[in-house]
């Protein structure tokens, strides 16, 4: 699929919005991508998870036995992952404030791959590499729908993303929504 595709898919289900937004990384912006929606609609899902999985080289796909995923977010994109890919599937969830492993188990040196809806900064998807590490396990790509940050957001291991760009991103004290005197909303991801 060609970015203009995905992007039509995005707007499509209501995916991508417009407007004046607070991301999860603290930044403003004009665009905000509510992969939520996109995921009610389970072929429209299974076909961006699918292309995204094409994305990963056979040998990464073939050594990895896990697919983990961040909550909420991340969960059906960690699902229809390890659907493609035929893997089994776990996630992370927030316990007082920060991800957890809760449910679920990593063994020592097991190949996990990571996937995610979106990143701007990586913060959830490095925290989900971090438990990964903590378990003894081993994480040998990270998958994602969308990377807000354009290929910049580094984590050390192969990231592959179906939609790369780099939307206009402000810090609050820079925003012109907030100077005009707009309120940030933050929709969830």
């Amino acid at each position: 699929m060609t970015q203009e595709e995905v992007l039509a898919v995005l707007s499509e289900t209501g995916a991508l919005l417009h407007g004046h937004f607070e991301l999860r990384s603290g930044l403003h912006s004009p665009e905000f991508f509510q992969c939520a929606n996109l995921l009610r609609y389970p072929r429209q899902a299974e076909k961006l998870c699918s292309e995204l999985c094409k994305l990963l080289p056979e040998e990464i796909a073939k050594q990895a036995d896990t697919v983990i995923s961040p909550a909420l977010g991340g969960i059906l994109v960690g699902h229809e992952v390890a659907r493609a890919l035929d893997k089994k599937c776990i996630f992370a969830e927030k316990q007082d404030g920060k991800l957890v492993l809760r449910r679920f188990n990593i063994l020592k040196g097991e190949p996990v791959i990571v996937a995610e809806d979106v990143v701007t900064r990586g913060g959830r998807v490095q925290e989900t590499i971090d438990i990964v590490h903590a378990l003894g396990g081993k994480v040998v790509a990270v998958l994602t729908l969308v990377d807000r940050s354009n290929g910049t957001v580094d984590f050390g291991i192969p990231h592959y993303s179906l939609l790369k760009m780099s939307p206009i991103t402000w810090e609050p004290n820079e925003c012109p929504h907030c100077a005009r005197g707009s309120k940030a909303v933050h929709p969830g991801s």
